[in-house]
């Protein structure tokens, strides 16, 4: 797989709430860094995803993706979402994708509580 196809598996997997799909994109060395905490290793990351999907599966969410790139070995998203909780005004993820993992990602958002 490439940085592109990794991506685009792990998009795909969120969209669909598939957590077992979702966290075959990370290893026990992946680190996840929020503007709500650091999340190391497979079974934080996991918690985190537990929790994204939670809000996410709620009915008349929405989420667009405005802009992905992928250069080499990074991938950078910009999205928006709505939930029946929050609305993402502007959202942000930056990926480390060596060898079809997800090593390191940032994330970033101006997140309103409804």
């Amino acid at each position: 797989m490439t940085t592109e196809a990794t991506l685009e598996h792990h998009l795909e997997a969120f969209g669909e709430q598939d957590l077992s799909a979702v966290m075959e994109d990370y290893t026990d060395e992946s680190t996840i860094v929020t503007n709500q905490g650091v999340f190391r290793g497979l079974e934080e990351i996991e918690g985190l995803f537990e929790n994204l999907f939670a809000e996410f599966s709620q009915s008349g969410t929405t989420m667009s993706i405005d802009e992905q790139l992928v250069e080499g070995e990074f991938g950078y998203i910009v999205w928006n979402a709505e939930t029946p909780e929050n609305v993402y005004e502007f959202a942000t993820d930056t990926f480390h994708i060596p060898d079809d993992e997800i090593v390191f990602q940032t994330f970033a958002a101006d997140i309103t509580p409804k």
